[in-house]
């Protein structure tokens, strides 16, 4: 059943403005977790327990000289971090947060677009961002900057590899590429965490690659590069960059919990609400990872692809199929 157009639009705005809301206050999060385990404070100078942090650093993204090279390629490098930023927020749109509910004779979905496909078009808009990471280096017209986007382009196109492997096995156990059939899936047998523990555990390791982040951060790694794709970019620019980045994170985030922890599937709470727990949860296991497990070198990074997550997420493939035809 397909809902009114001006029931999208509305919930177009209302989930975009909470995508941002959650990744704003997912920094200050992050910051505030790290600092614990380091034994050390936070951000808790802007507002009660710094909670105003996120605004903060917002005014100062917005009132921060707007600059680029003189060699920039203008057109290019104004558009990239848009294109990065953009990618990031369509992706969430097929990520499945509710059963759907009929208000007042309207009926409204638990998600912005439904399309029979949502596994492969969520995999297909994430490639479509990388454009942003490898063309804001390029354009920048700096060696640095050029090196730092090739570093990215390598890891996510490599890893991207073994993450769609990870969830070959969830497809063949859910007979479907549909998020919400994949949920409801689970709602009859179990959640695929059980079957699909490897391939979680590979999804877990490929999205930690994928996204960037510690132990495999060498696209942005401070200790031997400038900074990476993004050395030339200052101001809100930059933060767009790491706009995409954190959402990219919660997209990654949310699609976890669709395939492998049952979805908005859960007692007494709405499925939202479930669905917001089981979110928060997996974002605090990559901020655990952050905190805890020092960087990779980049032999070590790329070894760690190809040699070992891509055979065992083939491998589990392999065997799920097995044992479903079996069956």
């Amino acid at each position: 059943m397909s809902e009114p157009w001006w029931i999208s639009v509305v919930k177009g705005l209302v989930l975009i403005n909470l995508l941002l809301l959650v990744f704003s206050y997912a920094t200050l999060i992050e910051r505030k977790v790290i600092g614990r385990m380091q034994l050390r404070y936070g951000p808790n100078r802007s507002g009660p327990f710094g909670i105003a942090q996120p605004f903060a650093d917002l005014l100062k993204l917005i009132r921060k000289e707007s600059f680029f090279p003189a060699a920039a390629v203008d057109v290019l490098y104004v558009l990239a971090p848009l294109t990065a930023a953009f990618a990031a927020m369509t992706a969430f749109a097929v990520i499945p947060f509710g059963p759907g509910w009929e208000v007042a004779g309207y009926h409204i979905a638990g998600q912005m677009v439904d399309v029979p496909i949502g596994l492969i078009l969520v995999f297909a808009i994430g490639s479509v961002g990388i454009y942003g990471f490898i063309v804001g280096g390029w354009a920048s017209e700096s060696k640095y900057s050029l090196l730092g986007s090739m570093r990215t382009c390598a890891q996510l196109v490599s890893y991207e590899v073994s993450l769609a492997l990870s969830v070959l096995g969830v497809v063949i156990m859910g007979q479907s590429l549909s998020l919400p059939e994949l949920v409801e899936k689970q709602n009859g047998t179990i959640w695929f965490v059980v079957p699909q523990l490897i391939g979680m555990l590979v999804f877990l390791f490929a999205g930690t690659a994928e996204t960037s982040r510690a132990p495999f951060d060498l696209p942005e790694a401070e200790q031997e590069l400038v900074a990476g794709y993004h050395t030339e970019y200052g101001g809100m620019r930059w933060g767009l960059f790491t706009m995409a980045e954190y959402i990219n994170l919660i997209t990654l985030s949310g699609l976890a919990v669709t395939l492998f922890f049952g979805g908005w599937l859960g007692p007494w709470l709405p499925g939202p609400v479930w669905f917001l727990v089981k979110l928060i949860i997996i974002l605090f296991v990559f901020i655990w990872l952050r905190t805890t497990v020092p960087r990779l070198r980049y032999d070590q990074l790329m070894r760690f692809g190809w040699k070992v997550l891509l055979p065992v997420a083939t491998v589990n493939a392999v065997v799920t199929a097995f044992f479903v035809v079996l069956i």
